[in-house]
């Protein structure tokens, strides 16, 4: 039998690659036909949070803004550390990774390098993410890649039954909130400093940075929105009190305030600035701090393939043949 010339066989591809094409098309439009509900977000799992956790306001929120978008479940990813809120991934209804303690965000870049049609989303608490894993929190905010990352920050170790946290006030403040610290540390209260979580990370560069509360159900539904729908890293500072280790609910309802309705959220300088008056205001506001959009690194790592391959298109196909 004659051998058909290269030329021939890659002819012969090109009808099934417009099948493939056309099937693609085909199945994205019925996803955009498919109309879900909050229900679509549930999954069988029911939370195993305590009665009043601030994290059920965040979860909910999430469902809603993911409702809001009519975004495919298979086409989410959740990737969550260790803590109370790294259980968040098993009550919805999408793919759900559960990473070693303070690994999300290096995780989640990793799943967004592999395919970056999908919706990856962040989630952990204030320990995870700024004590072990506040190392991954700078690089992954300089790489820029299309995820959002929410920090459901309670100010407190509560997995592991009510240590201080990175972002627990420093003194005998705290101990006036927390059934468990007085017996840690009875004489001069928290010694180690508070960080400033969301002053840290404008200052890191971020291109998307806000703040809200768990117990603003419809305005934390927005802002975690505003966060999937911007190209780039969004960080979500979600306040999420802990009733049993730490309870700061009334206080924050109290300290709780909007940002000024002719807020520039392009002021970088001007949001730093808020955020380190409000440690000596005694309040918080919510709302997005700053957004600008910069180039992803998606966006930088086609340039790069466009440079090496130029029109060439990678396909499973291409890569099995060179094995073949």
């Amino acid at each position: 039998m004659a051998e058909v010339p290269a030329a021939d066989t890659a002819k012969t591809g090109a009808p099934e690659r417009a099948e493939e094409a056309g099937q693609a098309e085909q199945a994205n439009q019925t996803k955009q036909a498919t109309k879900r509900t909050l229900k679509d977000y549930r999954s069988e799992v029911k939370p195993t949070w305590c009665p009043g956790c601030g994290d059920f306001g965040v979860l909910a929120a999430l469902q809603r803004a993911l409702a809001e978008r009519n975004l495919d479940p298979r086409d989410v990813v959740i990737v969550s550390g260790i803590g109370c809120s790294g259980r968040l991934p098993e009550f919805v209804n999408a793919y759900g990774l559960h990473v070693v303690h303070g690994r999300a965000l290096p995780a989640a870049q990793g799943v967004k390098a592999a395919n970056p049609d999908l919706t990856v989303i962040a989630v952990g608490g204030d320990g995870d993410g700024f004590a072990i894993g506040g190392g991954h929190v700078p690089h992954a905010v300089r790489r820029n890649q299309d995820i959002t990352y929410i920090v459901m920050d309670n100010q407190v170790y509560g997995l592991t039954k009510g240590q201080p946290s990175p972002s627990t006030p420093t003194g005998m403040q705290a101990l006036r909130r927390s059934v468990s610290m007085p017996k840690m540390a009875p004489y001069e209260g928290v010694l180690e400093g508070q960080l400033n979580i969301l002053a840290m990370v404008i200052v890191y560069g971020c291109s998307f940075v806000a703040r809200t509360f768990s117990s603003q159900a419809t305005e934390m539904a927005k802002t975690i929105g505003l966060g999937l729908d911007h190209p780039g890293f969004a960080f979500v500072h979600a306040m999420s009190p802990c009733p049993t280790f730490y309870n700061t609910y009334d206080p924050w309802k109290e300290s709780f305030l909007p940002l000024p309705e002719d807020w520039d959220t392009g002021d970088r300088i001007k949001a730093i600035d808020k955020a380190m008056e409000e440690v000596g205001e005694g309040v918080f506001h919510s709302g997005v701090f700053f957004q600008e959009q910069y180039r992803t690194y998606t966006d930088k790592l086609q340039d790069v393939y466009a440079k090496a391959y130029g029109d060439e298109q990678a396909t499973i196909d291409a890569l099995m043949d060179q094995y073949a």
